[in-house]
């Protein structure tokens, strides 16, 4: 059996209580190097055998799975964050089906979620945005064209951007001329619940310049929106006017 497992966003106790068990039932651990926190595979059997799959090709990690497949062992795919963001992990479940090699998966916390509780913010703001745009710029892998970032940003609902610390000038510059104006609110998120997290608060127009001037240069998500704004709409589910099905508001007939 292979466990893909969600190893959160970067604090130990962010991994789900699922994930933990399985982590310590594991008899081979194949981790995503340096995105997971090592003291997570503290919590391993002493025989537990550990890859690091930062320098292994998608070919031996399937291979380091049939192996302990063999033996009857089971093996957990620690990823970063939620294995379905950015996960790499459908080419892997094809390689195991094809394999007949059983597998689940457990979710984990991802690094969107932890960077809104570390500022801390809601994406999905009454009357501001109820959208939430994850994406990332196109680096040495590309992006689907019809999804590149000026289309996007013409939404102009909440985005989390993944992996594009280094390019913040194009992003800044793709956002504006897809429709956020300058002084729309923005954030850089250093490694999110880790304990060297840290939160720069900025606007679109910025972007470079406040992570350059903290020496930010990768590890960190990217927040825009008018969520991150002071202006919002109270949510109508808990004012005392507006009826469900769960409660009578004060102005029901």
């Amino acid at each position: 059996m292979v466990h893909f497992v969600g190893a959160g966003s970067g604090a130990v106790d962010l991994i789900t209580v699922r994930g933990q068990c399985l982590l310590q039932e594991a008899d081979q651990v194949i981790y995503a190097g340096s995105l997971v926190n090592p003291e997570l595979l503290a919590q391993t059997k002493p025989d537990c055998k550990i890859l690091n799959s930062a320098s292994m090709t998608l070919e031996e990690v399937i291979y380091a799975m049939q192996e302990t497949e063999a033996s009857g062992g089971v093996t957990v795919r620690l990823h970063t964050g939620d294995p379905s963001i950015y996960g790499a992990i459908r080419e892997q479940m094809d390689r195991l089906d094809a394999l007949q090699i059983q597998y689940d998966v457990t979710p984990g916390v991802s690094s969107f979620c932890a960077s809104a509780a570390a500022i801390p913010a809601e994406f999905t703001l009454p009357g501001q945005s109820q959208t939430v745009i994850i994406t990332r710029m196109p680096g040495r892998t590309p992006v689907p064209e019809k999804e590149n970032m000026r289309s996007l940003a013409a939404h102009r609902a909440s985005m989390a951007i993944f992996l594009s610390t280094g390019l913040l000038k194009d992003l800044s510059r793709e956002l504006i001329e897809g429709g956020y104006p300058e002084d729309t609110p923005a954030a850089i998120v250093y490694k999110a619940s880790w304990p060297e997290q840290k939160v720069l608060r900025c606007t679109v127009s910025n972007l470079e310049e406040t992570a350059e001037r903290n020496a930010i240069t990768k590890t960190a998500m990217i927040l825009v929106g008018s969520f991150l704004g002071a202006d919002y709409e109270r949510s109508l589910l808990y004012d005392p006017s507006f009826s469900h099905m769960f409660r009578k508001g004060s102005d029901a007939q």
